[in-house]
């Protein structure tokens, strides 16, 4: 163990393996996930080894972390901040006074301190970020030992740890199982009803199916009743929601301008929905087998949504604003929005910064995509916005505001969060700069935090075992209250007061706790990502405000 003691990298790098490979293991619906398994590992191998990390290292990753957080989640975050947005920003409210509430009630009623305080509203919030901002304002307390500020610390990477467990366990079981019970509802038939009301009366489909008849089709006819009908006539007897993409006459391929006549035995290639283009095909005569140069392929585009009067409109509202989705036949078949993806329906509701995936006419989405948005060019990382955009988190961090006599900083990890959230706010309005791949940002993100932590853990090892004997069933009891607590009031607000739909709100609600896991063991009772709708308005909004509860705990404790 003396060549780990001596050699850090070889500690930090053994926890991260670790602590994955015990994230990965599973029991019914329950996974621990990464973060959990790398901070059990390191508070083990701390405890044996008495490895130390320099805290430069967990420093330099947990701003990476935070600030990437912030730039994925700052588009979809300003715009949330508007009525619907902000019905369902009322469940994180709830969980933020909650939250807090609970953790300053417990510290007082059993004389915790400030660090064991901080790990259990950490925990039970299943918030890892609450560790980090919450560490770095324990070492800003005024009037402290470095002994103390180390204790404390290592305190709440400890608490952290045995109230996620408990946490994570609870909001899982309890918003993917127990909530439809108390509710008595199907959760998979109730997403599946409201989808079927969301695509307007289609049916929704298993999360391993697909149309056996898909609604974009492409159609060759021989033109044998439509002599001396144009291009133009054509589609308009379709009311717009075709295109003719190819005209082949004799041995001539011709460009099928709106004043282009049709001729008998010209061949015709027709794209657009399923039923208007067997309606055009009895205007022009039998359809035939693919011909070899009568063909246009569909192109695919992913275009960011930048244009200001799109954002706020459903699909079907922008369709009917922008008349060259139909002219052009250009379809969206999917929705991302930072890392979720959306079902494509009717319904959903587009906000700037959502990727869409446009499939249509090569032509169409030329036109399309000046007048909406911007083509994606992620390709590379702009290390020069990544830079100053932490460097003005770092800045901002440094900032002190007295309340009273209470002195409170964002510290490095809210700046940085604070400025991630502008400037990924900023890319989404215009993707000519500042580009963040998403596969860089998830990465960066997930390092970061996860070095974070294998750093925490390392340095709180040697005082993870006198806290557990200290405080006994305290912490358990404390993952499994301060998550049941929220999360019953916002379901009966959202239900009672707010009317939400139940699929969104219990989407909602695994959102207002920033759990993966419970979205993921909810998608799959669902059998649908119709919970997702809910689960992203309010994660985005509680990604923001919860890992500011740290310095606010801990400035009202240390006071």
């Amino acid at each position: 163990m003396g060549v780990i003691k001596d050699h850090p990298e070889l500690a930090l790098f053994l926890c991260l393996a670790a602590g994955h490979l015990l994230g990965r293991l599973r029991v019914g619906p329950i996974t621990l996930g990464g973060i959990a398994g790398t901070l059990i590992v390191a508070l083990a191998l701390g405890a044996w080894t008495e490895a130390q990390v320099s805290d430069d290292v967990k420093t330099v990753f947990f701003a990476l972390f935070i600030f990437a957080l912030g730039y994925m989640g700052g588009p979809q975050f300003f715009a949330n901040l508007n009525r619907r947005g902000l019905r369902f920003g009322v469940l994180c409210l709830i969980e933020l006074v909650c939250v807090l509430g609970l953790a300053y009630g417990l510290a007082r009623a059993f004389d915790l301190d400030v660090g064991t305080a901080s790990g259990i509203l950490a925990g039970a919030a299943t918030e890892s970020a609450v560790v980090g901002t919450a560490t770095e304002a324990i070492g800003k307390l005024p009037g402290l030992s470095g002994e103390q500020i180390s204790a404390y610390q290592g305190n709440v990477a400890t608490a952290y740890t045995v109230c996620y467990l408990f946490g994570l366990i609870t909001i899982v079981l309890y918003s993917s199982q127990i909530m439809p019970m108390l509710l008595r509802f199907d959760l998979r038939e109730e997403s599946r009803r409201l989808w079927e009301r969301m695509r307007g009366g289609a049916g929704g489909l298993e999360s391993d199916e697909q149309q056996s008849l898909p609604g974009l089709v492409g159609r060759t006819y021989l033109v044998t009743a439509g002599d001396g009908m144009t291009v133009r006539r054509l589609q308009e007897a379709a009311h717009g929601l075709v295109t003719v993409e190819a005209v082949k006459r004799g041995s001539r391929l011709l460009t099928p301008s709106d004043d282009l006549a049709l001729t008998l035995s010209d061949l015709v290639l027709v794209v657009g929905r399923r039923a208007q283009v067997l309606d055009a095909g009895r205007h022009l005569g039998p359809e035939t087998p693919g011909i070899p140069g009568v063909d246009a392929p569909l192109a695919t585009r992913q275009v960011a949504v930048t244009e200001k009067g799109t954002d706020g409109l459903t699909i079907d509202r922008m369709r009917g604003e922008h008349p060259e989705f139909t002219r052009s036949g250009v379809y969206i078949t999917e929705v991302l929005r930072n890392d979720q993806h959306l079902p494509a329906t009717g319904e959903t509701t587009l906000h700037r910064g959502d990727v869409l995936t446009l499939v249509g006419a090569r032509s169409g989405l030329d036109r399309l995509t000046r007048k909406i948005g911007a083509v994606v060019r992620n390709d590379a990382t702009d290390f020069i916005y990544l830079g100053l955009g932490i460097v003005a988190g770092s800045l901002l961090g440094q900032v002190v505001v007295h309340l009273g006599d209470i002195p409170l900083s964002l510290g490095t990890g809210g700046g940085c969060l604070i400025s991630g959230l502008v400037f990924g706010w900023l890319r989404s309005r215009r993707q000519t700069f500042g580009a963040f791949p998403p596969q860089a940002a998830t990465t960066l993100k997930d390092m970061g935090l996860a070095v974070f932590i294998a750093c925490t853990g390392l340095t709180s090892g040697p005082q993870a075992g006198p806290l557990l004997k200290e405080h006994g069933a305290l912490l358990p009891v404390a993952g499994v209250l301060m998550v049941l607590v929220p999360a019953t009031l916002s379901l009966v607000v959202g239900l009672k007061l707010l009317r939400i739909e139940k699929p969104l709100l219990v989407g909602a609600i695994a959102g207002q706790q920033c759990s993966t896991p419970a979205i993921t063991a909810i998608s799959q009772v669902a059998r649908s990502t119709v919970p997702l709708l809910g689960y992203t308005i309010t994660y985005t909004i509680s990604n923001f405000l919860l890992p500011l509860t740290g310095p606010v705990l801990v400035g009202v404790l240390g006071s």
